[in-house]
């Protein structure tokens, strides 16, 4: 990484404010950069000589007739509120470094703006509401910003300009560096989706209710429960990467044997960063007795013929929905008679809970139809006493399944997270919704209740279900579940 003349910090190159004397703040630079100071011969030759670059006549992105819609709702359930979703900021990695900027949820739902520091706001109307999308302009160049700041287009890309901003998302522009100083004159009932920008939070201090806030974030993460077709479609999308990207992964268990799991992590992550955005959470690459810790995002063990490879991962797309798919392979090709064993009893449980998935049904159906193949297994495997009515009542079953059958998908791995549980949990499935069905079942190496043969196996499987009219439709059925459909898949990927 290059080392930048840029300010420490990097918001503004010269303070906007005057001084008492009148005067900008001069630039502030870098402790221990190489220049000592811009010349003022040289702050002149950045001001001229650049080409016009505003874009005309862009075509508005795909989802802008959905985030209209979206908004549309949002509008109708807070009638005569000034309602405010800031998108978020860059966090520091490290010293002068970020992490990689993801907006918020709420944010890229209602716009699909995807910048940092946007900030959505949505101002009462006679007739509902007027929504008004406030982001950074254009780096300036008349102060030098674009190529001092830290932040500037010389050294991180160029910015949409208000204008171009207003063509692709259907929505009026404003720069948000405004908006701070016109929050804290407002009058009138006002809620902000907490957590994402601690300044808007703070122009809005004495305005707003942690309670009111929170029916905010509530509605909109159950607005999200049932997806539109273009959620439906992006979805879609991230399993289809996602089955290329287990694809890929099969091709070089042969690589992954020699180093590690992280053979496994990057080779994902490339299938990921070159058809979408990112990964959609930490990828558990988990071999061997790893596949029992359920969330192994180490991804450091060793990859040996004869183990198990538990490989969850999901595709994030450009418009950060993301896929949630498991497969427990064989990394040699081939299951040993108590791999498949265990392997196909999550198979049928899993068979269960994607039938359960009906539009009508309850949400826990699918959960508890799993339950039951797991439970029945363990009994007549002998690692419970039954009877299988006992069982689930006392929760026994846990000790091995560990955790749910399944959770809401979306621009969330586990969407929808800040919905009532009255509408979630102990909810009605609805054509539209998308949900996993992943069954598992885990002996650890250190369980002593089970037989040898049994431990250190841990084996998943999970796929992403959409509710249609009709019944349901796995999104993730290019990927084999059954164990000789799987053997055999391996096998042709290796050639």
């Amino acid at each position: 990484m290059s080392e930048a003349l840029t300010p420490e910090t990097p918001e503004a190159v010269l303070d906007e404010t005057a001084d008492e004397a009148g005067e900008e703040e001069p630039i502030k630079q870098r402790k221990n950069g190489l220049y000592p100071g811009v010349s003022d011969e040289l702050a002149d030759s950045m001001k001229s000589g650049w080409a016009d670059t505003e874009l005309r006549g862009l075509t508005p992105i795909a989802q802008a007739e959905y985030t209209a819609a979206r908004r549309a709702a949002l509008s109708a359930r807070f009638p005569g509120e000034r309602l405010v979703i800031p998108a978020g900021n860059l966090k520091t990695r490290s010293n002068d470094t970020e992490y990689p900027f993801r907006a918020s949820v709420e944010y890229a739902y209602l716009t699909g703006n995807l910048t940092e520091d946007g900030v959505l706001v949505l101002e009462p109307a006679t007739e509902g509401h007027k929504a008004t999308i406030y982001l950074l302009p254009r780096s300036d160049r008349e102060n030098g910003e674009f190529w001092l700041s830290g932040q500037g287009e010389l050294w991180v890309g160029r910015r949409h300009s208000l204008a171009e901003a207003e063509q692709l998302y259907g929505i009026p522009a404003s720069d948000v560096r405004e908006l701070p100083a016109a929050l804290s004159e407002a009058t009138g009932p006002v809620r902000v989706v907490r957590g994402y920008d601690a300044a808007i939070e703070a122009a809005l201090a004495d305005k707003v209710t942690g309670e009111r806030d929170n029916e905010l974030r509530v509605f909109l993460s159950e607005a999200r429960l049932v997806k539109d077709a273009f959620e439906a479609g992006e979805l879609q999308k991230a399993v289809d990467s996602t089955v290329r990207g287990f694809e890929d992964v099969v091709k070089v268990l042969d690589k992954a044997e020699a180093t590690s799991e992280r053979y496994i992590e990057g080779t994902f992550f490339l299938r990921a960063r070159v058809e979408g955005n990112d990964i959609g959470y930490g990828s558990i690459c988990a071999s061997g007795p790893h596949a029992c810790t359920l969330h192994w995002v180490r991804n450091d063990g060793p990859v040996r013929s004869g183990d198990l490879l538990l490989l969850d991962a999901g595709v994030e797309t450009h418009t950060l929905y993301t896929a949630d798919v498991t497969r427990t392979l064989p990394v040699n090709g081939t299951y040993t008679e108590i791999q498949k064993k265990i392997y196909d009893a999550v198979y049928e449980a899993q068979e269960a809970g994607i039938a359960a998935v009906q539009p009508g049904a309850k949400y826990r159906d699918f959960h508890d139809a799993a339950q039951r193949v797991l439970t029945e297994k363990l009994v007549e495997w002998g690692l419970v006493e039954g009877p299988v009515e006992r069982v689930l009542e006392l929760g026994l079953q846990r000790r091995w399944t560990l955790h749910g059958t399944g959770h809401m998908l979306g621009m969330d791995v586990h969407d929808c997270a800040a919905a009532r549980t009255e509408t979630y949990v102990e909810g009605t499935l609805e054509p539209g919704m998308c949900l996993t069905v992943e069954p598992g079942l885990y002996f650890q190496a250190d369980d002593m209740t089970v037989p040898e043969e049994y431990r250190g196996i841990g084996v998943r499987i999970e796929d992403d279900i959409l509710v249609t009219e009709d019944g349901n439709r796995n999104l993730s059925d290019g990927l084999p579940r059954r164990s000789d459909e799987v053997e055999a898949w391996m096998a042709s990927l290796k050639g």
